[in-house]
């Protein structure tokens, strides 16, 4: 019970501008993170395609090129509302 009395007392003693840094570190942070987690698979299930058909490597690396551009745009999206919270409580 004291430490829920604790936590409720360090988030009422912090501003709404560091909550929302903190919130914005954890968003960009989490998708970043699982942004790379993706690529990283999707290349390498790509290359372990191309090992076992070399014919259509042409169309792994199209398939592999809009996965990420698409992976990408999550990244983006997470920074978009990083930076959301960032400038909406200044």
């Amino acid at each position: 019970m004291n430490t829920v009395l604790l936590a409720g007392a360090i988030f009422a003693a912090l501003e709404t501008r560091a909550i929302a840094a903190i919130a914005a570190g954890v968003a960009i942070s989490c998708g970043a993170l699982g942004c790379s987690f993706a690529m990283g698979k999707a290349a390498s299930h790509a290359i372990d395609a191309g090992a076992r058909q070399p014919e259509v490597l042409g169309k792994i690396q199209t398939m592999l090129l809009a996965a990420i551009v698409f992976i990408e745009s999550l990244c983006i999206y997470s920074l978009v509302v990083a930076l959301l919270l960032i400038f909406m409580f200044r």
